[in-house]
């Protein structure tokens, strides 16, 4: 039977009081911290005997596994589910919820429906809340993943409510249209967090924990087609484009945007909702230039799959253990394996694409990471000036999404594209 570290022990004694008192208590942990078998000390620690756990689809084996490995089968019942599914789970007289990547109920400002979800059939319970990045972006993220325990926020029962208090509106310029942004806090809001982080979180971080472990993030130009940097000229300018007899439409700077990024990468969905391969280009520079390498790839449009595998062939899985347990490189969706997953088992981790969003690329990043690994190398392929390149330099340099604005600045396109 595995043993935990003593540092896990220690974060869940601690936990202890604060879940006892406030019936919630948040591990922020690094990567690689141990989480979830710090959380299951928790949970016995607690005296819980149904415990249910939610988290990503992709790492419900892992967290099957640890729940055995660690003889936590002895001490309580648990039932391990992806987000997705928490309306299938009856009523089974849980005593305690384990929310995984629990940044994912951040949205702001209305909550999102795992949210909901969770507070609408879980708030009662005693929470424990599991996130290396709790609030990546700025403290009001912080306001939905307390929300769904059941009372917490007494006198501020929705996010406009309490932001009204503790919040400094602002307002953002979109096109022709003026929004209200909620993200900055006042004074008396940075104190209230500042304050929830000393009395609620578990902090550890990589380095404590006696990781010397180093990312080294690696940017690897190379040249696209021609056909693809006419297609996306000629998509901007006229809003319309026909590929092999197929209509793509961009009436919209947010469809412009996306079907750019489609494009850059080689695939594109036409306004009929079918997908076309336009180009392999990527995925046979990524083939060649890593040759002799075990390989974990991130892709983000579901085609991009259809590419990769076209290209490595059976030396391609999607399957975690799979991957594991043999040769096979792996390629993964960067929204549903960015969390909670290990690749450990990689000689590099490859992004073919990502998204616009800084958490998925913070949480992406380091699932290489091993205590007894030293570095961490990972690719980032390209090409120059392409929207990667300037998603990339947001979302890794100013540490923020790629929202519409920036693309609309970085590709010249007019506030009032949606006019002309």
């Amino acid at each position: 039977m595995l043993k935990l570290r003593d540092y896990q022990v220690d974060c869940a004694n601690k936990a202890i009081p604060i879940l006892k008192k406030y019936g919630i208590v948040y591990f922020a942990m690094q990567v690689r911290c141990g989480k979830t078998v710090t959380a299951f000390e928790t949970a016995k620690l607690f005296g819980a005997k149904k415990v249910i756990f939610t988290t990503k689809k992709k790492a419900i084996k892992g967290i099957k596994g640890d729940y055995k490995d660690f003889g936590y089968s002895d001490f309580f019942e648990l039932t391990v589910i992806n987000n997705e599914s928490l309306h299938t789970i009856p009523d089974n007289d849980f005593d305690l919820l384990i929310s995984d990547e629990h940044h994912r109920t951040s949205a702001l400002p209305k909550p999102t429906k795992t949210a909901k979800d969770l507070k609408a059939r879980f708030g009662h319970l005693p929470i424990i809340c599991l996130s290396g990045t709790p609030h990546p972006e700025n403290y009001a993220q912080v306001y939905h993943q307390f929300w769904v325990k059941n009372g917490f926020w007494k006198n501020h029962t929705n996010f406009y409510k309490w932001f009204k208090v503790y919040g400094k509106p602002q307002k953002r310029h979109l096109g022709y249209a003026e929004v209200n942004i909620y993200t900055e806090l006042n004074k008396k809001g940075i104190e209230l967090i500042d304050k929830m982080k000393q009395m609620l979180f578990v902090s550890f971080t990589q380095r404590e924990a006696g990781f010397e472990t180093s990312v080294n993030k690696n940017i690897i130009y190379c040249e696209p087609e021609q056909q693809l940097i006419d297609y996306s000229k000629e998509l901007a300018k006229n809003k319309f484009i026909t590929i092999n007899g197929h209509d793509i439409e961009a009436d919209t700077a947010v469809k412009l945007q996306n079907k750019i990024h489609q494009i850059s990468n080689g695939t594109i969905i036409t306004e009929t909702g079918e997908t076309l391969i336009l180009s392999n280009f990527k995925a046979k520079y990524i083939q060649n230039y890593f040759k002799g390498k075990k390989l974990a790839i991130f892709y983000y449009y579901k085609a991009e799959w259809q590419i990769l595998k076209s290209v490595f062939g059976d030396s391609l899985t999607n399957d975690l253990e799979e991957f594991q347990k043999t040769d096979k490189h792996i390629a993964l969706q960067q929204v549903s394996g960015s969390e909670g997953i290990s690749l450990k088992e990689a000689d590099v981790l490859v992004y073919y694409n990502f998204g616009f969003s800084n958490v998925k690329f913070v949480q992406g990043i380091d699932r290489l990471t091993t205590m007894d690994r030293k570095e961490n190398n990972v690719y980032f392929v390209f090409s120059k000036g392409s929207i990667n390149e300037r998603i990339y330099n947001t979302i890794v340099y100013h540490k923020k999404d790629y929202i519409l604005s920036a693309f609309k600045q970085d590709f010249d396109i007019p506030n009032n594209y949606n006019k002309l």
